[in-house]
């Protein structure tokens, strides 16, 4: 097929390298306009989508709106059978959404309809929720609303953002190329009406680790924003990420130091960080982080 690929993070390279390696023509890759980026913010930065498509040898377009009519003709000028969505970040409005033959089909990271939006990786891990996984659908005008093709799932456990997101972009490159290798064989399924939660945009003030909750809501916290943008506690007017932290017995007034371990009181229980990031520094095991930074039984931690 002629495929238009749309997406830019990491979560959407595995489904573009899939599309290229079944043997599709991916005629055009859109992704997000290059960001300041670098040392001081000199240098623009491409997205992995970006530097993907590139090193594939495929053209790549990043408009900083697809609004426009001149870029809507130029997308339907490539006379695309489909296109493949995946976090591409932008809004396509009806005329693009209908430009390939067979419109525009979006891998999704969340057992629809739950977790229709920005950021579902994370609000199922904040959520508690026990598994999620990704969802191919017909992109329409609502936001996720259209009907499902083909879906995949996994357990969440106690992985991180950042290990549920390589894990479903491997599962939504699978389906992807299974769905396209045969699209009459995929009959499109309504979303139930139940069920629906919507994923907003993390907030920075999210990130800050708030001990007033209960130890497995904190860990939920630290999972859901490992390895970036990093849950976060402040000490001395300086900030430290916590990367990973276990679940520990333990009670006092919440962001209570209790040990030499940096156990962490909570609402209910303790959370004791194991891979910590001082401001500046590589990310490091606790140990390591408190042989440089004392950070004594009976500290409050904010």
């Amino acid at each position: 097929m002629r495929i238009i690929f749309m997406g830019t993070p990491d979560f959407a390279v595995p489904a573009l390298e899939a599309l290229v390696t079944a043997g599709h023509e991916v005629i055009a890759a859109y992704t997000q306009p290059p960001r300041p980026g670098g040392r001081r913010g000199k240098e623009l930065t491409l997205t992995p989508v970006h530097r993907k498509a590139e090193e594939l040898g495929i053209e790549v377009r990043h408009p900083a709106s697809l609004k426009g009519a001149e870029e809507q003709a130029a997308l339907a000028a490539l006379n695309a059978d489909i296109a493949v969505v995946a976090a591409y970040g932008l809004i396509l409005p009806q005329a693009v959404l209908d430009a390939p033959k067979h419109g525009c089909l979006n891998l999704h990271g969340s057992i629809l309809p739950r977790w229709r939006g920005a950021a579902p990786i994370q609000r199922a891990i904040l959520a508690g929720d026990a598994e999620t996984g990704v969802d191919i659908m017909r992109m329409e005008a609502g936001l996720d609303t259209g009907p499902m093709l083909l879906e995949g799932r996994t357990p969440i456990d106690r992985k991180t953002a950042g290990e549920l997101t390589e894990e479903l972009a491997q599962i939504g490159a699978r389906l992807i190329v299974e769905v396209l290798a045969n699209l009459s064989a995929y009959p499109e399924q309504p979303q139930p009406d139940d069920d629906v939660t919507y994923a907003k945009k993390i907030d920075k003030a999210e990130t800050r680790l708030d001990f007033s909750q209960d130890a497995a809501q904190v860990e939920r916290q630290i999972r859901a924003f490992a390895p970036a943008p990093g849950a976060w506690f402040e000490y001395q007017g300086e900030r430290c990420k916590v990367l990973a932290a276990d679940i520990t017995d333990g009670s006092g007034a919440p962001g209570e130091v209790l040990d030499h371990l940096l156990t962490i009181a909570c609402a209910t229980g303790a959370i004791r960080p194991t891979l910590v990031q001082r401001a500046g520094r590589p990310v490091m095991a606790t140990a390591d982080l408190l042989r440089g930074w004392a950070i004594a039984a009976g500290a409050r931690l904010a």
